[in-house]
């Protein structure tokens, strides 16, 4: 029986393991269930080829009929994959899965077609029936050369991963769906894809690189012009009458927002991981330069999302974005092979997909290719000036890009060992290429953020900080990046208020995009006591990296010196979901707490703290004791005593707690012993609400006059 259209034997073929069809014989059921549904949706008979024979369980051994090398040509492969489809020696995988691809990647129409509606979809339509492991699923994905998105057939309960059946009752199945709605899906999806490699218009190879291709030109005289033009504009006027509120809406809800989660690594080696991850900090750095793109999410927030099973439709609603961007990455010896899509999440469709097999010198112009493939895909403006930007090379040498690359991804580890050695690898990656701007900004807030939680000597840091970010300024002036490291280090560091908050100014205006700059200047604002403007700064941050801990502990920092306990708390609590262990938010929830006159919750965070705090839990005796007796007066002093019995005590800890316990003379004393060695935060203490009891003792405003901040005391 022929296809649909000539040259192919079949329309559908129907790949599966036979062990997946004793008992209950699922796969049968399928196949006529699936029959009797593409009957209702096509006009024309569809051919379908489906194995029955029960014994081909063939090895790789063995000869396949040639015979199955034309049945295999066919428009749509149907994979039916479950657990024990994922096996390399299996026949359905080796003679079929694999064979389809392989075929069907070299015949007119490729693997890879476009739809009518201008989306693109791959010939292979799996339908699961399992649940898979995560090394299963990588291993089909690397084969696809993308992620499944096929169809689900999966009956869940805890404790059970099962196909769906026809009897289950969807509300008692934890993935909500219904066997007779999903056949009905297959059976849309192949007409969707049968239709697409029917279109005239198909235009087979090269699809990707093609879609925009525009139209021949017609010419049209004069004459035809005018009445054209009459017409149209009549029309228009007559559908706008109507349709121009529904078109402000559409707008309004079609803004240009993305996320790009971080590739996988398809390797083989985890070694390379930071290949991938730098593969997708470098696409989202081009998007930042993208003005039209409204908002771009941050490299923090998608890392949340690495390895995740959750959908992308979830994703996107979690991340508040229009579009998604997912791929894959793989080095083969000198090749890279990078898979990229772009993905509609209400629909959860492809609208852009493509692969790269190039050499592996050439990864910074993939990354670059992709940016502006998406930009052109979802119709974002470009600048000839960004179109630029982004095309040009940070560093020809691929040596320093590696090098830079290993050091970025232990950068955004953000602990001290990982910021250490990512500065051998940035050091390494100057010396490699002495004008990698990218890699002397990366020197800088390596050290900034070492000297910030107390892990390398101030003084030192922040020098080595500040001439790394200048170096980088002098190179490229409009490194937004690194005009955020410098207004950092002027305002931690030198307590240069007003050139901090040009130098941070300027970095928001560089690149709106920069969460980072956002974060640091919102700081600044709030240091100088300019507390609404300094809210506006942090929730764009937050808008742009809603994930981060530090950027939410600032948020319940603010919320605090503005008075509003509760959203302070409810913040603070929020930041301790992300990070356990976030320290330095407990002891700001802490106050909340009180604050609220809920002692008991306070005292129950303040043992959940004290579990971070190895040095301090050595002077606990007896917690509970301690606790159940005192209650908050006892809980605050035993951390004044706690603190006066360590070999470096925090003498901020120790200002704060005095304060708390309204202990001017002791609060102020700790303050005096905190200017003359100064950690890193000892400004907020201009704008926090802690010490506002102390606002007014002539000794605190000595204090805040040597510091240089007696002019921002009234901006509120």
């Amino acid at each position: 029986m022929a296809s649909l259209i000539p040259g192919f034997e079949y329309d559908i073929f129907i790949s599966y393991r036979q062990k997946d069809n004793k008992g209950d014989r699922w796969v049968s059921e399928f196949v006529e269930s699936l029959k009797t549904e593409l009957e209702s949706t096509f006009k024309e008979e569809i051919t379908v080829y489906f194995d029955i024979n029960p014994d081909d369980g063939l090895l790789e051994t063995h000869d396949v009929d040639a015979s199955l090398k034309d049945k295999l040509k066919c428009l749509v492969f149907i994979p039916i994959i479950s657990r024990t489809y994922c096996d390399p020696k299996s026949f359905a995988w080796e003679n079929e899965f694999t064979a389809f691809i392989e075929l069907a990647s070299k015949d007119q129409f490729e693997l890879k077609i476009k739809l009518k509606d201008g989306n693109v979809a791959n010939r292979v339509l799996p339908v699961r029936i399992h649940e898979l492991d995560a090394d299963d699923k990588k291993l089909v994905e690397s084969v696809l050369g993308g992620f499944i998105r096929g169809i689900e057939f999966i009956y869940r309960e805890p404790g059970v991963n099962r196909p769906l059946t026809s009897g289950d009752d969807e509300k008692k199945n934890l993935n909500g769906t219904m066997y007779r709605n999903q056949v009905n899906k297959v059976a849309n999806a192949i007409s969707e894809i049968i239709a697409g490699l029917r279109n005239p218009e198909h235009i087979g190879k090269g699809i990707v690189e093609k879609i925009h291709r525009k139209k021949p030109y017609v010419k049209v005289n004069s004459g035809t012009k005018n009445i054209i033009g009459v017409l149209l504009f009549l029309g228009l006027l007559v559908v706008g009458y109507y349709t121009v509120p529904k078109l402000f809406s559409i707008t309004k809800q079609s803004e240009k927002s993305i996320a790009v989660l971080p590739f996988h690594n398809y390797s083989g080696d985890p070694d390379q991981e930071y290949m991938s991850d730098g593969l997708t900090d470098e696409i989202i750095n081009h998007f930042y330069r993208i003005k039209s793109f409204d908002k771009v999410v941050s490299l923090s927030s998608v890392l949340t999302y690495k390895g995740t099973n959750k959908k992308i439709p979830r994703i996107a609603d979690e991340l508040k974005v229009s579009y998604i961007l997912e791929g894959t990455y793989k080095r083969i010896g000198d090749r890279v092979r990078v898979n990229a899509q772009l993905v509609d999440p209400k629909s959860d469709r492809y609208l852009w997909q493509h692969e790269y097999d190039q050499p592996y010198n050439e990864i910074i112009s993939i990354q670059a290719d992709i940016a502006l493939q998406i930009a052109d895909q979802v119709k974002a403006f470009l600048t000839n000036s960004e179109r630029q930007t982004i095309k040009k090379m940070p560093t020809v040498n691929p040596k320093a890009y590696n090098l830079y690359l290993q050091g970025r991804y232990l950068w955004t580890k953000r602990t001290k060992e990982g910021l250490l050695k990512s500065i051998d690898f940035f050091e390494k990656s100057v010396k490699e290429d002495p004008g990698y701007t990218l890699a002397y900004a990366g020197l800088a807030d390596s050290y900034c953020i070492l000297v910030f939680w107390d892990w390398y000597p101030r003084e030192e840091g922040y020098s080595k900080a500040k001439d790394y970010a200048l170096k980088a300024i002098k190179m490229d002036p409009d490194l937004a990046e690194a005009h955020a490291i410098l207004g950092s280090v002027l305002l931690w560091g030198d307590w240069k208020w007003e050139e901090a908050g040009k130098e941070l100014k300027l970095a928001t205006e560089l690149n709106p995009k920069c969460a980072i700059a956002r974060q640091y200047y919102s700081e600044y604002l709030d240091i100088t006591r300019n507390s609404k403007e300094a809210r506006e700064q942090i929730n764009i941050a937050l808008e742009l990296d809603p994930v981060s801990p530090a950027f939410k502990g600032t948020s319940a920092l603010y919320y605090c010196n503005e008075g509003k306990f509760e959203e302070s708390r409810d913040e603070c609590i929020k930041t301790m979901e992300i990070s356990p262990d976030y320290a330095k938010v407990y002891p700001l929830c802490f106050y909340s707490y009180l604050e609220l006159g809920e002692d008991l919750k306070a005292v129950e965070l303040f043992k959940q703290f004290l579990r971070l705090d190895t040095q301090t839990m050595k002077y606990a005796n007896d917690l509970d004791e301690i606790f159940s007796k005192y209650r908050i007066g006892g809980v605050l002093n035993w951390i004044i005593q706690s603190e006066l019995l360590k070999p470096e005590p925090s003498v901020i800890n120790l200002a704060w707690t005095y304060s708390v316990l309204q202990k001017n003379e002791e609060a102020i004393k700790w303050l005096e012993i905190a200017y003359e060695k100064p950690p890193a935060d000892l400004p907020r203490i201009n704008n926090y609400i802690i010490f506002n009891n102390l606002r007014t003792d002539p000794r605190f405003q000595a204090i805040i006059k040597k510091m240089g901040l007696s002019e921002y005391q009234n901006l509120n």
